[in-house]
């Protein structure tokens, strides 16, 4: 059976990482948490439980993460967040998969709790994310803050795993607006810095196209009142990261 390291970083997850590294103890052969000085026990309770933890200040999410690969001592790694974890379908997959990693990289599908109820349709399931790699030849990439593994070997070969992971995202939809705020922001200054532009098109009629697809055609209306609220906030989202992107190209 071969090696793999599990990475994680956190700041101030004392509420979620207990869960996920318990949930990663049959598969990891090391798990290495890469923390932000966190004020509350979050090094507290990964040490508690084996992992090695280090500590970096916070810059980007891309920046963080390849940082967090550096620290694996296996060439296969496997990326989570602190609020998601593994079921149990998946320790299986990736048990067989350790057998012989044949793969540059592995996707799963991800799974989100959302105010204590999984969502089960809209853009958010199937979530497909790469987040097992060899780390040879991939890395973290994508435009902050939506990060992605990016594959940079010559044989690019991604294969898909049975499961879940479980993402535990909002707890309340306070959470969600404050979230959808801290990121647009971050969205829209990633976007400004690498030539995107906005415009009254995009800030009209994208977030209305957003809205449409999770809640229509992806299906999002059959997770009922939850499903409603995860449309009109994607749509939101949407409509501030063009605001935010317009008033950046103005010098506002």
């Amino acid at each position: 059976m071969q090696a793999l390291s599990v990475v994680i970083i956190t700041f101030n997850e004392a509420r979620n990482i207990e869960r996920c590294i318990a949930s990663v103890k049959s598969v990891a052969d090391e798990i290495v948490v890469l923390d932000s000085f966190s004020t509350d026990r979050t090094v507290e309770i990964a040490e508690s439980m084996g992992a090695i933890v280090k500590q970096k200040a916070f810059s980007d999410y891309i920046k963080q993460k390849n940082t967090a690969l550096t620290f694996a001592s296996n060439n296969y790694v496997l990326c989570l967040d602190a609020d998601e974890a593994l079921d149990d379908n998946l320790v299986s997959a990736i048990l067989d998969t350790k057998m012989n990693f044949s793969a540059t990289a592995y996707s799963f599908n991800r799974y989100t709790c959302y105010c204590g109820r999984f969502i089960k349709h809209g853009s958010w399931y199937p979530d497909k994310k790469i987040r097992l790699l060899d780390k040879r030849f991939a890395q973290w990439g994508g435009i902050n803050p939506h990060d992605k593994i990016v594959l940079n070997g010559t044989e690019k070969t991604v294969k898909h795993l049975r499961g879940n992971i479980l993402h535990f995202s909002y707890y309340t939809l306070d959470e969600h607006v404050a979230r959808i705020n801290k990121y647009t922001s971050i969205s829209a200054c990633s976007l400004h810095e690498n030539g995107v532009r906005s415009n009254w098109g995009k800030i009209l009629i994208n977030p209305f196209w957003r809205f449409i697809y999770g809640y229509f055609i992806r299906m999002g209306f059959l997770d009922g009142f939850y499903g409603f609220v995860i449309a009109i906030n994607g749509s939101y989202e949407t409509f501030q990261k063009y605001v935010k992107l317009y008033d950046l190209q103005r010098g506002l």
